[in-house]
């Protein structure tokens, strides 16, 4: 996730800037650059590899001025190189520009620019916006830059955020946002903005979130903001008086208990930038993520644990919407056995801290075995799987402090359902269909938090479990990975020994267990399985089993004697996987407080398994 700082002041903006960039470097980057308008115009300065190289570069090299932007930039048009680092130029150094997201239709404005004379320095689609710019106030010479940055974004297909800087125009930064946030810091005789609010709380304590659409301009005196239909807009102040970050647990009990509640969040995060109006956009996934999925015909996903099931999730997704097979791998045992490696195969693997010793070990083993391509979906952007991987799908699921993971199995199951639908358009997955799933996806993180909304009622049912010693989760089709998810989670935190199965797999042995002292857990959206479930609760039902049944008003499920059901939210049949995780996720804390264990560091475990 690339960054963004800008500084309007009457100090120099070089250390404001450099502070900034300093504290987003938690999203994830590969290059740095800054620019500032100074007495000779424009000058930049941009490097290769981490802040602190810029840092240096500056230090030789100061930029003087008190207006200028910088930025942090992850690849997803051009290979990381000087060229395409950020911020961009255009005019002869008269515009200068960073910027966010992902121009879609990038390829078709490019040609139409250098036809009529522009030449451009380096692979960005982000390059092609500067030239707009410039194009627009060639043409209009009387025109104000943020007539020229509504213009020019009129023109561009994709998710965005920018922050524009003129040579001709010292005293001010123009910024806008489609599909990629910007925040906007007050300050006393000075303005910022910022893709982050960790970025300016060094200068400022109050800040305004600008809106979808929302373009603004800022000045030392003050800011104006316009909406999408280009009235002037009113946007409400926050004050922020802490830090952000993830490590403060806040009024939480408990990590666990934050990370929970956080997930509406982690779900937009990990849709930022990604997707459009209603397409995803592929070179979310890497530079050369098109060529790769291009020849993709087999997906093998290796991974462990929580992450192992929410590839089991995917492999149903990707063999019924893009109709190529999917294995998926429980990693530590990937490495020890002989395997056959389907024609155009993408290894993918799922890791939150990508540290992962049997994952990694898996991808070094696939690399030199005949998968012509990898991938990795992690939430750290410096681990050793995003380094040894060819393309790297950052969940930006913020630092995830609790063993059991919450929040970035959210992600996870985001990200991979972003990699089905781009799979699944080279299978014939049509506009509409895509526009469905895309809208979704946006409507996930409503869904979400109705799904939180259930904890005093799950809070009640974790009475019933605190006192038992086994416990079995059940579910069909998409919603089997789910219970072992579930049975997962309720073992390694409260130390009740859990097993999920598929609930037509009653008869073939579990049903023996089944009796007053077990509870069984069932996920049971309304789906075509559903009628098969029920039938599979009645075997339960008639062995005096304790039925705790995850449900949506479609299901037909009702309450009766031995049988609770909690009614989940309505959500498209595909993404019911992710929102059933959420109340298996706080059965299972809330049973650990009843019982006081630990929910942060359970027993035994490590959050990040880093040898066999």
């Amino acid at each position: 996730m690339c960054g963004i700082v800008g500084a309007v002041t009457s100090r120099q903006a070089q250390a404001i800037l450099l502070a900034g960039l300093h504290r987003l470097e938690y999203r994830g980057y590969d290059s740095a650059g800054m620019a500032i308008v100074g007495e000779n115009g424009i000058e930049r300065r941009r490097t290769v590899g981490n802040v602190q190289e810029l840092d240096d570069a500056l230090m030789a090299a100061p930029l003087a001025g008190v207006t200028g932007i910088a930025h942090t930039r992850w690849a997803t048009h051009g290979v990381p190189a000087v060229s395409n680092a950020h911020p961009h130029v255009a005019g002869d150094g008269r515009i200068a520009l960073v910027h966010n997201g992902i121009i879609e239709n990038y390829e078709r404005l490019r040609e139409e620019l250098k036809q009529g004379g522009c030449r451009f320095e380096s692979d960005t689609d982000s390059e092609v916006i500067a030239h707009l710019l410039d194009e627009c106030l060639r043409r209009n010479p009387e025109m104000e830059l943020r007539d020229a940055v509504r213009e020019a974004a009129r023109r561009l297909e994709g998710a965005f955020a920018l922050a524009v800087i003129s040579a001709n125009d010292p005293s001010r930064i123009v910024a806008m946002r489609v599909g990629s946030p910007l925040v906007v810091g007050l300050g006393i005789g000075e303005n910022f903005v910022a893709s982050d609010v960790p970025a300016l709380r060094p200068v400022t304590d109050r800040f305004l979130i600008l809106e979808e659409g929302d373009l603004v301009e800022l000045t030392a005196a003050g800011i104006t903001v316009w909406d999408f239909q280009d009235e002037t807009a009113v946007r409400t102040t926050l004050r922020i008086t802490t830090d952000t970050g993830d490590a403060d647990r806040g009024n939480y009990r408990h990590y666990m208990h934050k990370e929970i509640h956080e997930q509406p969040q982690t779900v937009r995060d990990a849709l930022e930038g990604r997707v459009g109006r209603a397409r995803v956009l592929e070179p979310a996934f890497g530079v050369n993520a098109s060529a790769v999925l291009d020849g993709t015909r087999a997906v093998t996903i290796a991974a462990c644990g929580t992450s192992y099931y929410t590839g089991c999730v995917a492999r149903y997704w990707i063999e019924e919407l893009a109709g190529i097979p999917c294995n998926v791998e429980i990693a530590s045992e990937f490495r020890y056995r002989k395997f056959v490696v389907p024609d155009g195969s993408l290894f993918v693997t799922i890791s939150q801290s990508g540290e992962t010793a049997d994952t990694l070990a898996a991808l070094r083993i696939a690399q030199e075995t005949g998968f012509e391509h990898s991938l990795t979906l992690c939430n750290v952007p410096v681990s050793s799987l995003v380094r040894e991987s060819e393309l790297a799908f950052m969940l930006h699921a913020g630092t995830e402090v609790a063993v059991a993971s919450t929040k970035a199995t959210t992600a996870q199951f985001v990200a991979l359902m972003l990699l089905t639908i781009l799979l699944a358009r080279r299978a014939g997955l049509t506009a509409e269909r895509e526009a469905e799933l895309v809208a979704a996806l946006r409507q996930l993180p409503e869904v979400v938090a109705q799904a939180l909304a259930l904890e005093p009622r799950i809070r009640a049912l974790a009475e019933q479990f605190m006192d038992c010693h086994h416990a079995l989760f059940l579910g069909r089709g998409l919603q089997y990975p789910v219970a072992l998810e579930g049975a997962l989670k309720l073992k390694e935190i409260s130390y009740i020994h859990a097993e999920g199965y598929p609930a037509g797999e009653l008869k073939h042995g579990p049903l023996a267990l089944v009796d007053d002292d077990m509870p069984v857990v069932a996920v049971a959206p309304g789906n075509e399985l559903v009628e098969k479930v029920r039938a599979n609760l009645e075997e339960v039902r008639s062995r005096s089993g304790r039925l705790y049944v995850f449900a949506d008003a479609d299901s037909g499920i009702v309450e009766g004697e031995g049988v609770t059901v909690v009614e989940v939210p309505r959500v498209h049949e595909l993404l019911a996987p992710i929102v059933y995780t959420i109340p298996l996720q706080l059965l299972a804390y809330h049973t650990a407080v009843l019982k006081g264990t630990d929910a942060d560091r359970p027993r035994n475990l490590a959050k990040s398994v880093t040898v066999e």
